[in-house]
């Protein structure tokens, strides 16, 4: 697969490495673009153990994330970070091809 520009943060990193840890050898983060949500397309994260031959690998320390390659156009130039602040901890996707996302962070439009 082509080389693209989508990051992990070093707070993204270090939670995925441990979420990866506590789910045993061989787990890796998925995380893929869904049609969906309230603004039209939703990112969705989930575990996986196997990756597909065109999958994009983005290792960083001990976080291994996965991205199928219909998902990779829409995630090109974005920054996986993980924030903690009083609302929650969560991941978030800062991406630059978005032109509106919702209140959530989860759900956004292009």
């Amino acid at each position: 697969m082509t080389e693209t520009n989508i990051t992990v943060s070093e707070r993204a990193a270090r939670r995925i490495g441990e979420i990866l840890k506590s789910e045993g050898n061989g787990a890796m983060l998925r995380i893929s673009v869904e049609g969906g949500g309230c603004s039209g397309f939703q990112y969705k994260f989930d575990i996986e153990r196997a990756k597909a031959d065109d999958d994009l690998v983005i290792a960083r320390d001990s976080a291994v994330v996965l991205v199928d390659p219909a998902s990779v156009p829409f995630l090109s130039g974005s920054e996986v970070d993980f924030v903690d602040d009083l609302i929650g901890a969560s991941f978030r996707v800062v991406n630059p091809n978005a032109t509106a996302s919702c209140g959530c962070g989860t759900s956004f439009s292009i």
